[in-house]
């Protein structure tokens, strides 16, 4: 979506900006909350796992579960356990809903211990799927992306593929890269990265599509191209600056210099870094207490706060408070506001429903 910068304070442009706004981005914004109402099987949506496609389907107001779960163990032992030679029938990429009091959080596994979850077609296509099928998913209110690779994050490009690659294979495949954070960027619930490894170039692009980011003292997250003759290419070159400063973004990317959980927490680069622990799990952890902290607020209202923040910072001030109008509005007819209002009078916990 592209919204007109105001160039002059006056009424006249003022008046056309908020027209502008009202035909472009308030549909969206509505289609945004009628998706969240849908659910996943009214989308015809599923969900590839380590056990085939499962079909999500409606029940109440709530969805049922797959028939089979695999526990982390047996998820670890999947990851570390593959065939000598991995193939394009390997499940790369998985997706874990947590029950009980986590109901709501997903996970997102990523599973490429001999590549060390590098970006390579097989994984960058089944995290698609996944990313595109979560985006219907109103029973997911927070989505952690995480490694079952130990001390490994994501590493970056596949450059053994790559190197197969012609220049205008090369160039597409990275616009198809820029193309998936963009969509995890868009994600409309709040997304997690769990750093407790390497984040080296497209990792580190990963992790900047996310929201939010925990990271262990001992983990090293860095923007590499440019010691390997190329840029960042997925996005690296604007997340990062938003981040971190456009100076010490400039310093990052030209030097491609790692920087651990330290100073990555020091940088703004991310939101919580805590030492490591002997599970080699630290930021895992950490990003669950903070998708607990998230879990119980609204669900609707989190959503739109997240669409509000992330349209808004790209526009001038004027229009950003047109979009947090918007946003505002369509909170306002909700259930889960009588909810917040009612629970407050009374003097209980609110019950969110999503409505």
């Amino acid at each position: 979506m592209t919204l007109p910068f105001l160039s002059h304070c006056c009424t006249h442009q003022t008046a056309l900006t908020m027209t502008a706004l009202t035909m472009t981005v308030l549909p969206r914004l509505a289609g945004g909350v009628w998706s969240f109402a849908r659910s996943p099987a009214q989308a015809g949506l599923g969900l590839s796992g380590l056990h085939g496609s499962v079909p999500l389907t409606a029940r109440g107001s709530g969805f049922e579960k797959p028939s089979v779960r695999v526990h982390l163990t047996q998820r670890r032992a999947l990851c570390t356990d593959r065939p000598h030679k991995e193939d394009k029938d390997a499940v790369e990429v998985d997706v874990s809903r947590l029950e009980g009091e986590d109901n709501g959080i997903v996970e997102v596994l990523m599973c490429r211990p001999r590549a060390r979850n590098s970006l390579g077609h097989v994984f960058v296509g089944q995290i698609r799927e996944l990313v595109s099928g979560l985006r219907h998913d109103s029973a997911a209110r927070v989505v952690i992306f995480r490694s079952l690779v130990p001390r490994v994050f994501c590493a970056g490009a596949d450059l053994k593929e790559r190197a197969q690659m012609s220049n205008s294979e090369a160039e597409q495949f990275v616009h198809g890269l820029r193309s998936l954070m963009n969509e995890i960027a868009a994600l409309p619930m709040p997304t997690i990265a769990a750093v407790d490894g390497f984040a080296l170039g497209g990792g580190l692009e990963l992790a900047l599509a996310c929201d939010l980011r925990t990271m262990a003292y001992t983990a090293q997250m860095g923007l590499i191209e440019t010691t390997r003759g190329l840029l960042p290419g997925a996005g690296g070159s604007q997340r990062l600056p938003r981040a971190v400063g456009f100076a010490m973004a400039k310093e990052l990317i030209f030097t491609g210099r790692l920087v651990g959980g330290q100073q990555a927490l020091e940088l703004g680069l991310v939101n919580r870094a805590i030492p490591q622990n002997e599970s080699g799990d630290a930021a895992l952890r950490e990003a669950l207490n903070l998708a607990r902290e998230i879990l119980p607020q609204a669900p609707v209202a989190v959503r739109m706060a997240k669409e509000a923040i992330n349209r808004g910072i790209e526009v001038d001030i004027a229009s950003g408070m047109a979009i947090e109008g918007m946003c505002y509005a369509r909170v306002i007819p909700t259930r889960d506001r009588q909810e917040g209002m009612a629970a407050f009078i009374e003097k209980r916990t609110p019950r969110y429903i999503g409505e």
